[in-house]
């Protein structure tokens, strides 16, 4: 008998991780990010603006249950942090209004700015922001700074929720998906839809059709690719480039991607994780806001 969990082809892993290198207690100030986003929540706690502790969570079916589920986490992997210790917080993502602990909330789009930066080093100007249901093309400084964005949140066809519902119906695990769709001898047209309706409908012809799975994959990967290069097509593209968001993590897009722009897309730096560039840019800016308000009472 198959479980429910073997059946959930969608689901990635979720990760909780601290430095057991660094000492929490020394630290001037310890700054929190939060990025409450559509499908995945990321908790991520800095020292002194080093990356100290993450958590990476599946977003559930509320808001303010995912945000505290995520900060849950990452201290009880610390074990002897309390939320108290916290200087200052700061709320990123789709349901940033909505964690009732952060002191205050920011766009994702300059967040991801200042944590691409952070991931990638100085040299990124342009960041293509892939998340769970919607596609943005920034433009920044070498201080992470936004100067420039496009936004597609018109369907989630090629953002991650749509990648998630292609694997469930294919019974391909989310984490397989990108290596299998690099498996074909020629790349097929990309899939006619940008709907995730429409494009579920065109992929249970193509099954019927006899098309792989790995065909299927490339096709509908190919479309998303041309829909990514599209936008970032329509804001520039200036180099060097980088990818955040949890789709950075599927080869099969971003080689289409790179292939189609003519330009790779950096790696990032001592392994960090993309999927928390916000929660990180977020992070980032808790500690400025916190260090600028002692300041004031100077």
């Amino acid at each position: 008998m198959v479980s429910v969990q073997e059946s959930e082809y969608w689901r990635w892993p979720e990760q909780i991780w601290v430095d057991e290198s660094k000492d929490w207690k020394n630290a001037e100030v310890i700054s929190c990010g939060i990025d409450l986003g559509s499908v995945s929540t990321q908790a991520v706690i800095m020292l002194d603006g080093e990356l100290y502790a993450y958590a990476n969570m599946r977003t559930g079916t509320g808001s303010v249950a995912s945000a505290e589920k995520a900060i849950n986490a990452v201290l009880e992997k610390i074990g002897d942090m309390k939320r108290e210790n916290i200087h200052y917080t700061v709320a990123t993502g789709y349901g940033r209004v909505s964690v009732p602990f952060a002191n205050k909330s920011i766009t994702e789009i300059a967040c991801h700015g200042r944590g691409a930066v952070y991931i990638y080093g100085d040299s990124v100007r342009t960041v293509l922001d892939m998340g769970g249901q919607d596609l943005k093309a920034i433009k920044v400084d070498s201080r992470g700074k936004v100067v420039n964005f496009l936004m597609n949140d018109k369907c989630a066809a090629g953002t991650g929720r749509g990648i998630e519902v292609v694997c469930d119906l294919l019974a391909v695990p989310i984490t397989q998906a990108g290596e299998l769709s690099l498996k074909v001898d020629e790349e097929p047209e990309p899939v006619s839809t940008t709907c995730v309706v429409f494009a579920k409908s065109e992929i249970l012809g193509l099954i019927r059709k006899g098309w792989s799975k790995e065909k299927i994959l490339a096709a509908f990967f190919n479309a998303v690719a041309s829909r990514v290069v599209e936008l970032l097509e329509r804001v520039g593209v200036e180099p060097d480039f980088a990818i955040t968001g949890g789709i950075s993590k599927n080869i099969g897009v971003v080689k289409r991607i790179e292939d189609k722009l003519g330009l790779k897309a950096l790696k990032p730096k001592n392994g960090l994780d993309p999927q928390l560039a916000g929660a990180i840019g977020a992070a980032l800016f808790a500690r400025a806001l916190y260090l600028k308000e002692q300041k004031k009472k100077k």
